[in-house]
């Protein structure tokens, strides 16, 4: 079997273009990154400080002290601000269609937007009426 992984552009190759041969470069390089990674993980851990000292094992978060329980409650407040920004925040991205396309949807499109952007405020004012923005319980 004639594998050719670099082809010489004098060099004719009877493979049919549609044929499993043309992956066999792409399965080389991926059998050697498999093997790379996995060796250089092998050869960290192998090779890597190993000293376990009681600043090692303290928690960290974010270079501020611990002080108190983890698992005491948390306000529902932040859960709620932070579903609300991914709700408002996966919204904007549905203007993006329209600002590329603007000229070939003509009014109907504009109307679309208008009315897109009306659904858009009614939930924004229900949800300040709601005062689910407010910080102070």
């Amino acid at each position: 079997m004639n594998m050719y992984l670099l082809q010489v552009s004098n060099t004719a190759v009877t493979h049919d273009p549609d044929s499993s041969f043309w992956y066999l470069p792409i399965a080389i390089q991926l059998i050697f990154a498999v093997i790379f990674v996995a060796g250089m993980m092998g050869v960290t851990h192998w090779l890597g400080p190993k000293r376990n000292t009681s600043d090692k094992l303290e928690t960290f978060a974010s270079g501020i002290k611990s002080h108190g329980d983890a698992r005491q409650p948390m306000a529902i407040k932040y859960f709620l601000v932070a579903i609300l920004f991914v709700l408002f925040d996966v919204e904007v991205i549905f203007f993006y269609p329209y600002a590329v396309n603007f000229k070939a949807l003509g009014w109907s499109g504009f109307g679309a937007v208008l009315m897109f952007v009306a659904f858009f405020l009614c939930g924004f004012i229900y949800i300040i009426k709601k005062g689910a923005l407010k910080w102070e319980d």
